[in-house]
């Protein structure tokens, strides 16, 4: 039962890491799938090239650049700052292509119908293109936010103590009961997951249903 005590005192802090990361990766999702859909060349590209380099940068190595390898005078990242505003880095560049393809999928038409009604580009993107998009992303974006909590594993190589930090801690301590641990941790993961999927499902029922 200690075992599991002392992974549960790790699970605020992933919930923290969570909600932080992912309400950063979603707002800043936004400018990056519009820029990335810009018809102006120079901003597309850009947005591109930004996109696909932090995707490229494996979690693990944003997250010991922020922590260890960026300082200002003699302010350093906390593993906490370092965890939220990596894995919030990633998120927005994941989300924001997540965002595109969903924008990309509102059929030409509606937005050409829109133009010859009079409608300008911002009113056609904010009552016909992003209700609809946001309906098609809704589960792919559920899906990176299960992905994204246990992802947040990753920050106990940074020492920010979560639930795996929390679980490899004790396991040293207990050999003996290391499988146990992890096992606690893996299980909490699970548990935690469930919730998030069913209401996601739910979620997009309700969004099907309302289009027709």
């Amino acid at each position: 039962m200690e075992a599991f005590t002392t992974v549960l005192e790790g699970l605020p802090l992933t919930l923290w890491l969570t909600f932080a990361s992912f309400a950063i990766g979603a707002v800043g999702a936004i400018p990056l799938a519009l820029g990335l859909r810009s018809r102006c060349t120079p901003v597309r590209m850009l947005c591109r090239l930004l996109v696909d380099f932090v995707r490229g940068v494996p979690i693990i190595v944003w997250l010991f650049v922020l922590k260890f390898g960026l300082t200002f005078g003699t302010f350093r990242f906390t593993p906490v700052q370092a965890a939220i505003l990596g894995l919030g880095v990633v998120s927005a560049a994941y989300l924001a292509e997540i965002y595109r393809g969903g924008l990309q999928t509102v059929p030409a038409g509606q937005l050409e119908a829109a133009q010859a009604l009079g409608l300008s580009r911002s009113t056609a993107f904010g009552r016909i293109e992003a209700p609809q998009g946001f309906r098609i992303v809704s589960p792919s974006v559920a899906t990176y936010l299960i992905g994204l909590f246990k992802d947040t594993a990753i920050a106990s190589t940074i020492i920010a103590p979560e639930m795996v930090f929390q679980a490899q801690s004790f396991a040293r301590q207990n050999p003996d009961q290391g499988l146990i641990t992890y096992g606690y941790a893996g299980l909490l993961y699970i548990v935690l997951s469930l919730p998030v999927a069913y209401f996601a499902r739910r979620l997009d029922r309700r969004l099907r249903e309302a289009a027709h």
